[in-house]
């Protein structure tokens, strides 16, 4: 089963400490949602778990070898991530864009198996309708969906969303939770950063709480997500009802 950990995990940049000293484990099956106010480090520790960037200090271990030690190819293999940026500046077809995510897989036996995993990526994140249209053509919303459908596409036992739903209406944004937890079903690792606590209480197997680059707080939604921490962190007095075991988190305004 494959799982991933950050050991002392420190990411400087300019000379700053960005991301200071975590240590953190993500089992397969598992959805971890990293939460914090804005600057808190998440993307860049993100970034760091995925191989993306470098940590200046500490270690991330995938699947039993530090990311380091996986050339580009392998580590594609192991790991998809949706980036905040899903910028394609040329007008390929959409369905050329959810292809990308097979790239990792070519010249391999996994070949055989791209039509059936494109076809279920493309229901799952609802753009079958969408896929004779130019990406630079979308919406917002409408890019955002296609982007996490080439990452769907990759097919890896470790999945890194960057706040896959910033910009999704309501129906879809509980749509990618939906498909998180789905990934973690099939025995995936997934880590998810999200802005909105109650999604996050509301599909996380466990929660991640950063504060100026450090772990402030990790466990399950109900044990990280009170209103004494949330109010203390975010610097916003919030209440918090727990429905089903899972928080509800609601500004006082």
């Amino acid at each position: 089963m494959t799982g991933l950990r950050a050991e002392g995990v420190t990411v400087e940049l300019g000379g700053r400490a960005v991301v200071q000293g975590v240590n953190l484990e993500v089992a397969a099956g598992e959805v971890l949602a990293l939460v914090g106010p804005n600057g808190a480090g998440k993307s860049t520790l993100l970034a760091a778990i995925s191989g993306e960037r470098a940590p200046s200090h500490g270690r991330v271990v995938v699947a039993g070898r530090e990311v380091g030690e996986y050339t580009p190819l392998e580590l594609a293999r192991v790991r998809a991530m949706l980036t905040q940026d899903n910028a394609v500046s040329f007008p390929f077809l959409v369905a050329d864009v959810v292809e990308m995510g097979r790239s990792p897989w070519a010249r391999t036996g996994e070949r055989e198996r791209d039509d059936a995993v494109i076809a279920s990526a493309t229901a799952r994140t609802d753009i079958a309708h969408l896929v004779k249209r130019r990406f630079t053509e979308l919406s917002g919303g409408e890019r955002a969906r296609v982007s996490l459908a080439r990452v769907l596409a990759q097919d890896t036992p470790v999945v890194l969303l960057d706040e896959p739903t910033a910009a999704l209406d309501l129906r879809h944004q509980e749509d990618v939770l939906r498909i998180a937890r789905e990934l973690a079903a099939e025995g995936r690792t997934v880590v998810v950063v999200l802005h909105d606590l109650s999604l996050a209480g509301a599909y996380a197997d466990r929660v991640a709480l950063l504060e100026d680059g450090r772990l402030r707080a990790h466990g399950t939604p109900v044990e990280v997500l009170t209103a004494e921490l949330v109010s203390e962190v975010y610097r916003l007095p919030v209440e918090v009802l727990v429905r089903d075991g899972r928080p509800l988190l609601i500004p006082v305004r």
